[in-house]
């Protein structure tokens, strides 16, 4: 199966089913001597893991990275960085009626269509477990930012029709509830629209809305690999994103030229622009100004009412879902965006220090 690596220097291949033995992934590119925070992978990994709350699958993963290769005494050693996470929590016994019936707006019927032998198991592949081996990846692309005072921070910023408009001045307020919102008021009515759906037997879509701080200019290139195109393509990557923006996004398309512009000025920073609808990022390269996006997430395809569909001989059916799934898969999506994030801006990194001579 192809489109298993991300990434141009810091390489990035995962591999594993949602019940099978185990996922894991190489990173391959992480510079060697990255000292390797063990507790932040971990407390990453955690903040990504099944069954953290009511509003959440109950799958019940420990997720506890093993590091195979590529770590000599807590540091890395710039070969390739192996890791597995195991699946504790299988049942595949949950997925015995969809081996034949393709559910609704999932990936099923695609992988019958180009493989001709799927994993039903939990979408086998296709299931959003596979992100936990991006958020361990993530989180050494993290450290490597660190490294260069650069920071990714992510929050829900809509969940249904309610909103969160604003930006965060401390992130560890994204983290003081249950649905990663930092407004506490918006936070509940928040969780209480996720409640709603769930006992209804449904779901909920919303956005994740992300900022990099301490990004330099220069970050990017200007014509295929820009650094907003591989963002986007990035959070693309990730299960049921339907969107993504940047800077003003599709916003900006009702101002004007003169009122979109982001002029520039001198400060004790260096060169700055007075307003950012160019969300940090200009010609495809960064500007040193804060990179802000925003990802769009569709509602969770698995719901609890009967739909209808057909089998894989072309017969229609009725199916009702069954197993463990998140009537909202936004709140666990934060640190999945900041992982792939990270990820991009720790390529491009590695990759601006060879652009020119010194």
């Amino acid at each position: 199966m192809a489109g298993n690596t991300f990434g141009t220097l810091f390489r990035v291949t995962t591999f594993g089913e949602s019940h099978g033995e185990a996922l894991g992934v190489v990173i391959d590119g992480c510079p060697a001597g990255l000292a390797l925070d063990l507790d932040f992978v971990q407390a990453e990994l955690d903040r990504r893991r099944p069954g953290q709350s009511r509003i959440t699958t109950q799958r019940r993963e420990s997720d506890r990275a093993r590091f195979l290769s590529g770590v000599h005494e807590g540091r890395t050693t710039g070969t390739p960085i192996a890791a597995i996470l195991a699946n504790e929590d299988q049942r595949p016994r949950d997925y015995a009626e969809i081996a034949q019936a393709f559910r609704p707006s999932h990936a099923d019927y695609t992988y019958q269509a180009k493989y001709g032998h799927r994993d039903p198991r939990g979408g086998g592949r296709s299931s959003a477990r596979e992100t936990a081996a991006r958020v361990l990846a993530g989180a050494v692309a993290k450290l490597l930012l660190r490294t260069q005072g650069i920071a990714v921070h992510a929050w829900v910023a809509q969940v249904g029709d309610v909103d969160y408009a604003g930006t965060p001045a401390d992130p560890s307020a994204t983290e003081s509830n249950i649905v990663r919102c930092p407004d506490p008021a918006v936070a509940a009515r928040m969780i209480a629209a996720i409640d709603a759906a769930r006992k209804d037997g449904d779901t909920l879509g919303g956005v994740v809305a992300g900022v990099a701080r301490g990004v330099p200019a220069g970050l990017g290139e200007p014509v295929f690999d820009k650094l907003h195109a591989d963002l986007g393509r990035a959070m693309l990557s990730i299960n049921a994103v339907k969107g993504f923006e940047y800077g003003s996004g599709f916003a900006g398309t009702r101002l004007r030229g003169s009122e979109h512009n982001d002029e520039f000025f001198s400060s004790d920073e260096g060169i700055r622009t007075r307003t950012n609808h160019s969300g940090g990022i200009q010609g495809g390269i960064s500007n040193g100004m804060d990179i802000i996006f925003r990802v769009a997430f569709k509602p969770v395809a698995t719901i609890m009412k009967p739909q209808a569909t057909v089998d894989a001989e072309g017969r229609e059916t009725t199916l009702t879902g069954r197993g463990r799934h998140d009537p909202c898969v936004v709140p666990r999506a934060v640190p999945i965006v900041e992982a792939m994030a990270a990820l991009v801006l720790a390529d491009h990194w590695l990759r601006d220090r060879v652009a020119r001579l010194p």
